[in-house]
């Protein structure tokens, strides 16, 4: 009798194969193929700084830097207000300053040496002129103003031009006391100092005669407060007004025709 198997030949046999191969066969001992193993998640990173403590103390920890902030800008807003010169804030508030610096935080400087000037001052002269048979007083003339002019718009401005008779002028007010006295030998120097600088500032004018005696006085205005301060500054010009020098040969510019008439 014929074997039913026999009969199938090689190709019943591949159709077996393939179907195990492919994986046809799901009976109840088969395993399925899930392919390969999934990759571990990584580990969270460890939080560091504030972010690594809990609610409570983060907000604790934030509470604490900020009154360190606080208390830091106060600090250095105080200290400032100390060092700097007298404004409209430290005349309102000075006491309170004082009372923040002293003892503990005390300063011995300040942040301006010497404090900016809240001044203007103008130097002005007028001449006594003696002309053919007459004798005239010329108007009062701002040396500063010509300064001034000559420096505005000017990139490159000279040393006189800037320095030369504010230096002078503070030369003078630094070596006389308030009733024009000269204190020693500087005094003496600072006069003939200004001397000379308003007779060089003269011949640079035609006044139609020969310069006899020159008066010189200086006007100070206070600057203005700003527009966003209350405090009330008066802006009037206050003068200075020094005696008549009667004009001598030491006084005028060397090489000018007054200069050499008075050699003669």
């Amino acid at each position: 009798m014929a074997d039913p198997g026999a009969d199938a030949g090689p190709g019943h046999d591949s159709e077996r194969g393939s179907g195990r191969g492919l994986g046809l066969g799901s009976g109840p001992g088969s395993v399925p193929d899930s392919g390969p193993e999934p990759a571990p998640e990584p580990a969270p990173e460890p939080r560091v700084g504030m972010a690594g403590l809990s609610f409570p103390y983060q907000v604790a920890a934030s509470v604490a830097l900020s009154v360190i902030g606080l208390f830091a800008c106060v600090q250095l807003g105080m200290v400032f207000l100390h060092v700097a010169p007298s404004n409209t804030l430290t005349k309102q508030y000075g006491e309170a300053v004082d009372q923040w610096v002293y003892p503990e935080f005390e300063q011995n400087w300040k942040l301006f040496a010497p404090n900016p000037l809240q001044q203007n001052i103008a130097v002005h002269v007028r001449a006594e002129i003696a002309g053919p048979g007459s004798r005239r007083t010329t108007p009062w003339m701002s040396l500063s103003g010509e300064d001034g002019e000559a420096i505005r718009g000017n990139l490159l401005p000279s040393h006189v031009q800037q320095n030369e008779l504010r230096r002078g002028w503070d030369f003078y007010l630094g070596s006389h006391d308030n009733e024009n006295r000269a204190n020693g030998m500087r005094g003496r120097l600072s006069e003939q100092y200004i001397r000379r600088i308003v007779m060089l500032r003269l011949s640079e004018h035609d006044y139609g005669g020969t310069v006899l005696r020159i008066q010189v006085r200086s006007e100070i205005r206070s600057v203005a407060a700003p527009a966003w301060s209350g405090e009330k500054i008066s802006t009037k010009p206050s003068y200075r007004v020094l005696p008549w020098w009667t004009v001598t040969a030491a006084d005028l510019p060397k090489g000018s025709a007054a200069s050499e008439e008075a050699d003669q």
